[in-house]
């Protein structure tokens, strides 16, 4: 159910996976192609009641698809939500005639393989708990959570944290570039930099502390930048501010999914 820049980039990293993707079919008002896969703007047109539904809409369209689907599904159907904010109990009494809900939040990642998909969903029979690791394993590393507030906290970190990345990539690139290097070289040897570190503690299991220490000789040059990042813990401190606003704004997505609003003392100050 609608194929946006989340949704696409699942299908992308099935296909690379080599899933078999005969069977899907994506549903979308626009029509717009999406490349290997059946796509159709009337829910009559999808044929037999779907064995799995991925909500790929905005949250706001949720009632609207909720008015449509809603007879097309079974107590075969499983239902899996990718809609940020929006609970297993509020999806559960929209799609009540589903078998099954399940959450899942993917990051943009998972285009090439690489992805974080944190999933959750409670009193899940087994074969559809097994069904769904394999399939979201193929698209990097897929956990679940025990609890939906542990599933919006991954959300907070893994599903923001590529845009997150890409800014401070950015930010090492503009300095490269302030230093006098070009920007295309700037945002190469940026970009290998973050890639390599990353590949690097995947790797070796170090610690980032532990990374830190390796690269950062006493009274270097590396050091002389680490006392700028960690003067009054400044970097962790914008890290947790801009974590905290994302799981900020999930409360407030979940409160408008349910219908109502956050009680003043969950609200930004």
């Amino acid at each position: 159910m609608g194929c946006g820049n989340m949704s696409g980039a699942m299908i992308e990293g099935w296909r690379t996976a080599g899933a078999d993707l005969s069977d899907a079919v994506v549903i979308r008002p626009s029509g717009k192609p999406v490349e290997g896969l059946r796509v159709i703007t009337n829910y009559a047109e999808a044929g037999p009641p779907p064995r799995l539904v991925i909500l790929g809409c905005k949250p706001q369209q949720l009632d609207d698809v909720v008015t449509r689907l809603s007879a097309h599904l079974t107590a075969q159907t499983v239902v899996v939500s990718i809609l940020v904010g929006v609970e297993v109990a509020t999806l559960r009494e929209k799609f009540w005639t589903a078998g099954a809900v399940v959450r899942a939040l993917p990051n943009l990642p998972v285009s090439v393989r690489r992805g974080v998909v944190a999933l959750y969903g409670d009193d899940l029979p087994g074969e559809v708990h097994d069904e769904l690791s394999q399939l979201f394993a193929l698209l990097g590393f897929a956990m679940w959570t025990n609890t939906e507030a542990n599933l919006v906290a991954i959300g907070s970190v893994a599903g923001a944290g590529p845009a997150y990345v890409a800014k401070f990539i950015d930010a090492l690139t503009k300095a490269g570039v302030d230093r006098g290097l070009s920007s295309e070289t700037a945002s190469t040897i940026a970009l290998e930099t973050v890639l390599g570190t990353a590949w690097m503690a995947a790797s070796t299991r170090e610690t980032m502390g532990e990374i830190v220490e390796r690269v950062a000789s006493p009274d270097g040059t590396t050091a002389a930048g680490l006392a700028v990042l960690g003067r009054d813990d400044v970097l962790d401190k914008l890290v947790s501010l801009t974590t905290a606003a994302a799981s900020r704004r999930a409360g407030e997505l979940a409160a408008e999914a349910k219908g109502t609003q956050l009680a003043d003392e969950n609200s930004p100050s």
